[in-house]
């Protein structure tokens, strides 16, 4: 069943971030996805502080080995001090394997929640009908999700791990030596300063190559669609050089992040080399004097050797790199899930047309503003209760002009009328329920049978089971039902159901649905000739009207009226009159006569 009937009725998933939170920063988007599983977030950080316990006590027992053990003469409690630190990084390691699982807990699902925001946003950007389909959704959907899944565990690890690592590092030299700590201080300063600076450039380096990455799937995923096209208008080398400046432009902004990623050494450099330097330096002076003792000195250096040198290493690649790139990725997917503003409908316009005839006047659509197009300047009036087959030559056109009758295509020229009214003009709630469209994919849910068939009822409106019980026989889905257990059977895989099966579902669906249009796209073809006749007659019978792209003979000869398309024109008449003013028409009567069975032959 079509999205116009189908759209409202869907349950939706768990919302996205408020369009706020999204639109004013990376960090905004995360923290709004990750505010919603607290408890694991909790027992992460819980962990992380046991696991702090050997970066905080190192120095500090390290000192205390080598003043009261070793150098005093006591080499046993030196010993038994350097065993207290063993235990604590046992403890930490335990704590780690500990604290995993709460990390995953916060991750994946995080992954889910973004794939339905950009899934959302995408289908409902296109749908408002403001813009073209978004090709660089699968770019996102593909590889930005599972960069920003994959970079956030690893940041979060890391980070947190490095952060929890430096707070105790520090802490813990302030403890043993504030002197020491002065000694170290200044470079530090520094590197943290040259950082911060040195971060804008690599963001936006990083968001000069995601968006070359977007530009290029964008544009190679219709010239690869477009092959054959591309291959007989000898636009080869038009379309080479296009996906060439583009891929050209892609490794032009992955070489200046690369340059710009370069200067985290110098960081490095400043940040985790220069303090052991100085310190070394200092060293002697400092313990001549008496003002720093050799454990003191052993002590602030295993906290700059095993605590902050590594620490800084690891954030400076973390937070240079995958830090970057998490939050321009975020930025990015923050700034396209943002759904459009709703549409306000005209103040004149009445609340519902006043009738349920359709009418097209110059009704144009081509797929692209340089195609030709599939429907070209169509002057059509379907009255109320009218039943009209439309046939013509396989790809001329005939599904395209359903999707636009039933609003779920907006036409490029023209405009389609419903009791008098633009289809853009007529609120969606009414056409979701004046229109339905079925076409040849039929759709049919896991669910009870009664679900699938009332799928199409009003919102609060229960389904009658005698008004769905009576659809299903008119449509003759009888005996299916009775073999699923009726309306409380369940249909746990809808794939076990056959083809024509799931054809009989969607039609009943339909025929109970409060629709007064009812367009059928070849809905029932892979039913037999008796079949489609009395699906065909059940709906013709309904109340309403009826429009039904043909898929035999058969069905062109039940109209009240036929619709020929034949790319250049349009002709409208009965199946007799057709056969003999129009020689299309003719042919495609001899072709169908000639493959239909024999019970479905009609007489030219």
């Amino acid at each position: 069943m079509s999205a116009v009937t189908t759209a409202r009725r869907q349950s939706p998933p768990a919302s996205p971030p408020p369009a706020g939170d999204r639109a004013q920063g990376p960090w905004r988007l995360l923290a709004a996805l990750l505010r919603r599983r607290p408890r694991p977030l909790a027992l992460v950080m819980a962990w992380s502080v046991v696991e702090a316990a050997p970066a905080l006590l190192s120095g500090l027992l390290v000192a205390m080995a080598v003043d009261r053990g070793f150098r005093a003469g006591r080499p046993g409690l030196g010993l038994v001090l350097l065993g207290l630190l063993a235990a604590a990084m046992l403890v930490g390691a335990i704590a780690t394997r500990l604290m995993f699982p709460h990390l995953a807990a916060v991750v994946e699902p995080l992954r889910d929640d973004l794939v339905r925001a950009v899934v959302e946003a995408t289908v409902t950007h296109a749908s408002a009908g403001e813009q073209a389909p978004d090709g660089a959704a699968v770019n996102r959907l593909t590889e930005q999700i599972e960069t920003v899944r994959a970079l956030l565990s690893a940041v979060l690890r890391n980070t947190r791990q490095v952060g929890v690592a430096v707070v105790a590092a520090v802490a813990g030299l302030l403890l043993l030596s504030p002197l020491a700590a002065a000694v170290v201080a200044g470079p530090v300063l520094i590197a943290v300063f040259a950082f911060v600076r040195l971060l804008r450039l690599l963001a936006a380096r990083q968001r000069d190559l995601l968006l070359a990455g977007e530009r290029l799937t964008a544009e190679v995923t219709p010239t690869l669609g477009g092959l054959r096209d591309i291959a007989a208008c000898g636009a080869r080398d038009q379309a080479r050089e296009s996906v060439r400046s583009l891929v050209t432009a892609q490794a032009a902004a992955m070489r200046a992040l690369a340059w710009a990623g370069a200067r985290r050494r110098l960081v490095v450099t400043i940040g985790a080399h220069v303090p052991m330097v100085a310190l070394l330096l200092a060293a002697g002076p400092l313990t001549a004097s008496g003002r720093l003792t050799a454990g003191e000195i052993v002590g602030a250096l295993t906290y700059l050797s095993t605590g902050l040198e590594p620490a800084v290493r690891t954030l400076l690649g973390t937070v240079g790199s995958w830090g970057i790139t998490l939050a321009v990725t975020a930025q990015r997917l923050g700034d396209v899930v943002t759904p459009p503003p709703p549409r306000e409908e005209p103040a004149c316009v009445p609340e519902t047309p006043v009738a349920h005839d359709l009418r097209t006047d110059r009704l144009t659509f081509a797929y692209s503003p340089r195609a030709e197009p599939v429907v070209r300047e169509l002057d059509l009036t379907v009255g109320e209760g009218e039943h009209l087959v439309v046939v013509g030559p396989s790809g001329i056109g005939k599904s395209t002009l359903a999707m636009l009758l039933s609003g779920l295509r907006r036409p490029t020229g023209g405009v389609v009328r419903l009791g008098g009214l633009a289809l853009d003009a007529v609120p969606r709630q009414h056409l979701h329920e004046a229109v339905a469209l079925v076409p040849q994919e039929a759709y049919v849910f896991a669910g009870t049978v009664r679900e699938n068939l009332g799928y199409l009822r009003p919102a609060g409106e229960a389904a009658a089971d005698e008004r769905l019980l009576a659809a299903a026989d008119a449509v003759g889905a009888g005996p299916l039902l009775t073999r699923l257990g009726g309306l409380d059977g369940a249909i746990d895989e809808p794939s076990t159901l056959s083809a024509g099966e799931r054809q009989l579902v969607t039609l009943a669906r339909a025929y109970a649905s409060p629709a007064r249009i009812v367009i059928l796209d070849e809905a029932t073809c892979h039913l037999d000739p008796a079949g489609e006749a009395r699906a065909e007659a059940a709906f013709a019978a309904r109340r309403g009207t009826l429009i039904v792209i043909a898929h035999r003979v058969s069905s062109a000869a039940r109209a009240d009226r036929v619709l020929l398309l034949d790319g250049a024109r349009a002709i409208t008449g009965t199946h007799r009159d057709l056969v003999t003013r129009s020689p299309l028409y003719a042919d495609l009567v001899g072709h169908w006569n000639h493959d239909a069975p024999g019970p479905d032959r009609l007489p030219e």
